[in-house]
């Protein structure tokens, strides 16, 4: 079943609100192609780590406005 902004792992329960929601996109994507529960949740978390560190300046600005 895949994941939604209300309803995620409790593996992803203490990321950052923008973050998560790019890990449950990663996390649903490869949920699509397959791939078992546990290590799409896994990979989910690290590509978004990933993509949040290369994103920093625009995070920063983004988590300012809420």
């Amino acid at each position: 079943m895949p994941w939604t902004p209300g309803r995620y792992p409790p593996a992803m329960r203490r990321l950052e609100p923008l973050v998560r929601l790019k890990a449950i996109s990663i996390a649903n994507a490869l949920l699509e192609e397959g791939l078992p529960e546990g290590q799409c949740i896994r990979i989910g978390i690290a590509k978004a780590r990933e993509w949040a560190l290369r994103h920093q300046a625009e995070l920063s600005r983004a988590t300012q406005r809420f």
